[in-house]
């Protein structure tokens, strides 16, 4: 449906521990070779790419995670951030936190070829619907596939009967193939945070039937969308020879597979907490009356801030009364800065920002404030109750939880309006958001103008509705929903 003229005159129409084991230990004291987990005793295992560090560790997935490792006195693994040249393959203990952490390094070439390389100049581009970005290298999938195996390696020695593994995005799909090598048989999850790519962009990859190989080797594949659920069923079909066998259960490669939606949330109570108690210092000012609105993203060329700022350069074109009444307030850390398509992206934003603020800018209004550093949670939480209207508008996402933090900031009397891209894994569930086409410079700006002249009343009923779906399916929800899923 095509949205009205951009005007504002038209009315307004979401454990126990103990000493690790090695493998042939495992085997001998689980002869069944089942690795069925036991109820009292089943330790929870994450891998991820990054291990969470510093004394209180943060992050969604540190939410999400802490209670289910605490409790079963469970283990996370992952990278150290550091490089070496000859990097220990023993795991380094990480104490201070409520679960055990255990670390690696990479060496400069592994981190180059496994993580910029593979990780980040094949299968991001791909998967977020840009395999015209991609650089493929055939020394990017031997760094990738070697990286994944000293993983599986280095992480036996600490495994124990009885435990379940959950492997965490896109730089670990060969992991249960490497762990099944070495003879593991407990259950093994993965889930995806990123949106999974259909056939066109997965025939791209230079081994897309390798890569369905290495995901059969898993008990439960998870999937942040409906869409990505399909989209993974289309590819597997058509590049892998996949069989749907039942509405959850797929067989790959000999092997059957059991795949799962479980859209991630967020930490809702805490951040309604830290919104509503944010001191006025966490605002910003203006020498006009403005409204506010944010965005919130890493500099990624997946999420959309020059469509958005061009967006924002049209409305103020076609509606002069706006001038000096609404100001944009783009937050926009770094990320990725030694791949070249970051270093493109980071130029084009900042090119637009100053000339947008060149052709509109007044003594007393800047329209865009373009910040390109992280800011603290409980900072953002403040801005974000402040702001009138919320932008999340990236060309492709797995969630996006800006968007479920935006909601769960606001002030239910007087709630602002939640603009969200369809091409967010978000939009599925939060429909009563403005959810606009991001490619359209036109429909975002009628969308920025409604929102600005909507009603409190119906900004209320919108607000009330997405924050319901926020609040029932939290980060807690999630983890617990796959983790029984893992489990039966």
């Amino acid at each position: 449906m095509s949205r009205p003229p951009l005007s504002l005159s038209d009315p307004s129409p979401h454990s126990p521990s103990g000493d690790p084991v090695s493998a042939e230990d495992q085997r001998d004291q689980d002869p069944s070779g089942t690795g069925a987990p036991d109820p009292s005793a089943s330790r929870l295992i994450v891998v991820s790419n990054r291990l969470p560090l510093g004394d209180s560790p943060s992050g969604g997935l540190v939410v999400a995670l802490e209670d289910a490792l605490r409790s079963s006195g469970g283990v996370w693994v992952g990278f150290s951030g550091q490089t070496e040249e000859d990097p220990s393959d023993d795991l380094e203990d990480h104490p201070g936190a409520a679960f055990q952490r255990l670390s690696f390094d990479l060496t400069p070439q592994d981190h180059e070829e496994y993580y910029l390389g593979y990780s980040n100049s094949i299968l991001w581009p791909l998967c977020h619907g840009r395999p015209n970005l991609m650089r493929i290298k055939p020394e990017y999938l031997d760094g990738y596939a070697r990286v994944n195996a000293r993983i599986a390696r280095m992480l036996m020695p600490h495994l124990r009967p009885g435990d379940r593994i959950w492997v965490q995005d896109y730089h670990l799909f060969p992991l249960a193939k490497e762990l099944r090598a070495l003879g593991v048989t407990a259950p093994i999850g993965h889930f995806l945070h990123i949106p999974f790519p259909g056939p066109a962009d997965c025939g791209a990859l230079p081994n897309p039937a390798e890569l369905f190989d290495w995901l059969s080797h898993y008990d439960l594949l998870g999937f942040q969308t409906e869409r990505d659920l399909g989209a993974f069923a289309e590819s597997a079909r058509q590049l892998a020879d996949g069989d749907q066998v039942s509405e959850q259960e797929f067989q790959l490669s000999g092997r059957q597979v059991r795949t799962q939606v479980f859209p991630i949330g967020i930490d809702t109570a805490a951040f309604m907490a830290e919104a509503a108690e944010a001191p006025d210092s966490d605002r910003m000012r203006s020498l006009t009356r403005a409204q506010m609105m944010i965005g919130v993203d890493r500099l990624d060329y997946s999420k959309g801030i020059p469509q958005r700022f061009r967006a924002y350069q049209l409305l103020l074109e076609k509606i002069p009364d706006l001038h000096e009444k609404i100001s944009f307030l783009q937050i926009a850390p770094p990320t990725r800065g030694e791949v070249d398509a970051y270093q493109d992206i980071r130029e084009e934003t900042e090119h637009l920002a100053g000339r947008i603020n060149g052709q509109f800018a007044t003594l007393n209004w800047t329209p865009i404030r373009f910040i390109h550093r992280p800011f603290p949670r409980n900072e953002l939480a403040g801005l974000y109750r402040q702001a009138r209207i919320g932008l999340v508008t990236p060309l492709a996402d797995g969630m996006n939880l800006v968007a479920k933090e935006y909601v769960a900031a606001q002030n239910a009397d007087d709630p602002g309006v939640l603009i969200l891209s369809r091409f967010a894994g978000a939009a599925e569930t939060m429909t009563e958001a403005l959810i606009i086409n991001p490619h359209d410079p036109h429909d975002l700006a009628v969308a920025m103008a409604q929102a600005m002249r909507m009603s409190r009343l119906e900004r209320q009923d919108r607000h009330a509705a997405l924050l319901e779906g926020v609040v029932t399916h939290d980060v807690a929800w999630w983890s617990r929903t796959y983790l029984e899923a893992l489990g039966s």
